[in-house]
């Protein structure tokens, strides 16, 4: 079936974290102003209606009238088998599949299952801040193998840098996020294999967060790590149907183990885990079902970041941005305009009261940046991005850092 991303849905009063979250949202300190014309498009969370085949399954568990404990039958199994097959040529066995409610919960009990307090542990920023409360939290220790950054926006790894800080005896983990998370990398095969090698060479276990690996621009493909590389024994993979079919209300990350070891480990500190009936129906329908959405959503998500693009060149030339190879996260540098980031903050947060991520919340390499996610209907992206517009259209730039910024 055809299917119509444009049309606004109303999510207020539906228990909507970005619709309905004012008070929590301010408590995180992500703004101070949030009211009835509030635009939020700070976390990765769409506004567009899912799958038709998962509406219809959900519609049957709810005629069924009975929630109780559920368990995972055999087709929750093959449907993710099915997927990852057909897509990514990634052949994986019932016994390496471990149902997780949720890819931060994964990624916290891996760090406690395969690390003692006072481990280092490789992250690459910018990139998600729930990777540094993972570590931070659990007492383990940041180690920033930062991301290099060109003058074209474009991101790619120090590997030189990487190999020293995995050498370091007290180093034990890497948590790698591919598609990278903001900066839309989708790392390929040269680099993934070369991770791996050093990885596997200095006894660095790689937990991969792979759940943006279906939200990839059309001349992009996505290779999963464990794929990538000749041996997945060092391996953890984090897969998820949270983001490509827009249910993380439904909490259905599953993580890939193939090293029995390792996986009775992550089984032991993970504890027994259900599903939810919603849950199970979910993913079977959209991992059988889901393609046809899929395919039609990256195509509306593809042109809405040619807009983006398009827009920003003629209205605000001074942003740099570019197009992600993956995710439906856009990483705005502002650094041109000269001004403070609570200044830019301010003219965008409060004035524009259009709700971003400031780019500080992912490392200090993020302080002039601002993160959108795209993935609502195009009115809505084209109103925000008209009223930030309109707040910087005053500004006078340097002529240097225009011409740098516009390379």
């Amino acid at each position: 079936m055809k299917y119509n991303f444009d049309g606004v849905v109303n999510r207020k009063g539906t228990y909507s974290l970005k619709w309905d979250g004012g008070n929590l949202i301010k408590e995180f300190g992500i703004t101070k102003r949030y009211d009835e014309e509030t635009l939020p498009l700070f976390t990765a969370d769409m506004d567009l209606p899912v799958p038709q085949p998962l509406i219809d399954a959900l519609h049957k568990t709810v005629d069924h009238k009975i929630f109780g404990y559920s368990v995972f039958p055999d087709e929750y199994y093959e449907a993710i088998q099915h997927w990852f097959s057909k897509r990514y040529d990634w052949y994986i066995k019932k016994e390496e599949i471990i149902y997780s409610p949720g890819t931060v919960h994964a990624l916290n009990i891996a760090v406690r299952a395969f690390t003692d307090p006072g481990d280092g542990i490789i992250i690459q920023r910018p990139v998600y801040p729930p990777f540094t409360a993972a570590i931070e939290n659990n007492r383990r220790q940041v180690i920033n193998n930062a991301l290099t950054c060109d003058e074209d926006g474009y991101y790619t790894i120090d590997f030189e840098d990487f190999e020293a800080k995995a050498k370091d005896e007290k180093t034990k983990m890497f948590i790698l996020c591919n598609p990278h998370n903001p900066t839309g990398r989708v790392f390929n095969m040269e680099e993934l294999q070369k991770l791996s090698e050093i990885c596997e060479r200095n006894n660095v276990l790689i937990i991969a967060d792979e759940i943006h690996g279906d939200l990839v621009r059309r001349n992009q493909t996505f290779i999963p790590i464990a794929k990538a590389t000749g041996n997945d024994s060092h391996i953890v993979t984090c897969t998820a149907i949270n983001k490509t079919f827009n249910v993380a209300g439904l909490h259905c990350t599953n993580v890939i183990i193939v090293n029995p070891e390792l996986r009775k480990k992550f089984n032991e500190t993970l504890g027994m885990q259900l599903g939810s009936p919603f849950t199970i129906a979910a993913l079977i329908s959209v991992y059988n079902e889901g393609e046809d959405w899929l395919d039609q959503l990256k195509e509306y998500i593809d042109g809405t970041m040619e807009w983006v693009v398009s827009f920003l060149a003629e209205r605000m030339p001074h942003v740099k941005v570019r197009i992600p190879e993956g995710t439906y996260v856009m990483w705005m540098d502002f650094s041109a305009y000269g001004l403070s980031p609570e200044e830019v903050h301010d003219r965008i947060y409060n004035k524009a009261n259009v709700i971003l991520e400031d780019g500080n919340m992912f490392g200090e390499e993020g302080l002039k940046y601002q993160r959108i996610c795209i993935p609502s209907p195009r009115p809505i992206i084209k109103e925000a991005f008209e009223r930030i517009a309109r707040e910087f259209e005053d500004m006078h730039v340097n002529a240097s850092k225009i011409k740098k910024a516009a390379k």
